[in-house]
This record gives C-alpha cells, structure tokens and sequence, in this order.
C-alpha cells in the first residue's frame, strides 16, 4: 500500500485541478490546495485550503511546508498569462523537500514547463491531455433549448479524455515511483467523431439530438457572436479543422499508468445527463 503522502495542487479549481484534488483523496492522500481566494473556492471534506499566488512564489513557502508532490499549472495570476515564475517556484519547492512534480501541459511550450523539463533535482512528469470530454458541456444551452448540436467539421476525429482520468494519472505519478522525466500523452479509450457524441449524449439523456453541420463562415460568425477572441477562433480552426495526429491517437497511457482502463464518453455522458436535461 502506498504511504500517505501529502500534495499541494495549484490550479485546484480549475477542471483538471479538482480531478486531481478528488483523485488523491480517493487515494487516501493528504491534499491542500492552492486558491487565490479561499472564500470563493469549494472543496470536499478533509482539503487544506491556502491562499497564494503562483506569480508571486516567495508568499508560497508556508504552503510548501511538509509537501511531498506538486502539481503545477503554466498559467497564473488574474490575467492568466504565462508564469514566468517556475525557477523560483521550483527552488523554494526542493528547499520544502517536495520529491515529485507534475505540471499540465499548457497547449505549446512555457517559461514554467520548460524551467521544470530542465530541473533534474526533482522527478517531474509533465502531463498532456488531448481534447477534455467537458468540453462537450458546451453544447447542453443548445440542446436543452432547441434539442440540437451546431458544430463545423463533424468528422473530425478525437480521441478525447475524461477529466478524471488527467487527475488519475496525475494522482500516480505525484505519489508513486517510476514516472520521473516522463511526458504523458493521456487520451481516452477511443476515437469518435461530432457525430459519436452526440449520439452518445443522445442516449445517455433519452431523447434525439439534431447534429447541425456548420459551414466554416457560419462558425465563424457564431464564435464571434460568442465573444471568442480571435487568437482563441483561430485555435479553434486549426483544432477542428486539422487536428493533430497526437489528438485522434488513443495512447494507452491511462491503463498503463493507473492500472485501469480509461473512462468512455459513454461513461461520462451519463454523468452529466442531467446537465443535457437542463436539471443542474
């Protein structure tokens, strides 16, 4: 049985945050995390809540205190810009005696995963999620009020994955041995198209979903109306439009790090039913 380690997650109410969070506790680790304003933030019993900001990393130490694992994001701050921060978060955590670090990849490279990919005092693992399955939650206002999906390129492939399963991955390479300087691609169980899913989600809530083909002018103008910014539109067709080999490729990394199968989208679309029924 593994020891009882304690962690400190940063980015702790972010999606893959409270996966790691409600990971390590499963686990029966201790976990505290890390929020820039505690009264706003919610966790499950037994959480350690501290205050602190990853751009500024001296006001960090007290939350370092007794730490055996860290898990690190590459944004901070209000703005969310990227953390130049990651040598002196990365000192003051060897100085506190953490042993192991993870940190979720931020979509390219960044100052804080390149200044961890270089530290070889501590066992880092980087950790490299494709597509999340809650990104789907996108599409519960439509369907709930006019029982339809409105997308571009509705066959592109995905191999997304499950929220939980980033936090699972995470969970092990945070508190076990043998994932030191590894890179994680984490992907699903299978690959599905637009259509895939929403069939999937068509079941789970027990009703038909129309899936309305986008025409690439259409999804502009609709991301736009959306307020999307444009560096993030333009992501978004690169994304859809010409997504990556690494992103329609199932890995495998979740069985072979947690020693269980990755969750299907069937599973998680059940969870979330009552989302796509508009009762939460």
């Amino acid at each position: 049985m593994t020891q009882t380690q304690r962690i400190l997650v940063t980015g702790a109410t972010g999606t893959v945050g409270r996966q790691v969070v409600a990971e390590l506790l499963d686990r029966g680790h201790e976990v505290r995390a890390l929020t820039r304003d505690a009264a706003k933030a919610s966790f499950p019993a037994g959480v350690e809540v501290v205050e602190g900001d990853l751009t500024e990393p001296d006001g960090l130490a007290a939350a370092l205190e007794g730490v055996t694992g860290l898990h690190l994001i590459t944004f901070g701050g209000a703005a969310f810009s990227p953390l130049e921060t990651g040598p002196r978060l990365l000192e003051l955590a060897r100085s506190a005696g953490v042993r192991r670090v993870t940190v979720l990849h931020g979509g390219g490279p960044t100052p804080l995963e390149d200044a961890v990919r270089a530290d070889d005092r501590v066992d880092w693992t980087v950790l490299m999620p494709v597509e999340f399955m809650a990104n789907a939650l996108e599409w519960a206002d439509g369907i709930v009020a006019a029982g339809e999906v409105r997308e571009p390129f509705v066959d592109r492939l995905s191999a997304m994955v499950h929220e939980a399963d980033i936090g699972a991955v995470a969970a092990v390479a945070l508190t076990q041995e043998g994932h030191g300087g590894q890179e994680y691609v984490i992907t699903g169980p299978e690959v599905l198209t637009v259509g895939d899913k929403v069939k999937t989600i068509a079941a789970a809530v027990g009703r038909e979903i129309a899936l309305i083909e986008l025409t690439q002018q259409q999804a502009l103008a609709q991301w736009r109306a959306e307020g999307l910014p444009e560096d993030v539109i333009g992501f978004l067709l690169e994304a859809y439009g010409n997504t990556p080999e690494v992103g329609r490729t199932v890995s495998g990394n979740v069985e072979k790090v947690t020693g269980r199968p990755a969750r299907t989208f069937a599973q998680w679309a059940a969870e979330h039913a009552d989302t796509f029924r508009g009762q939460s």
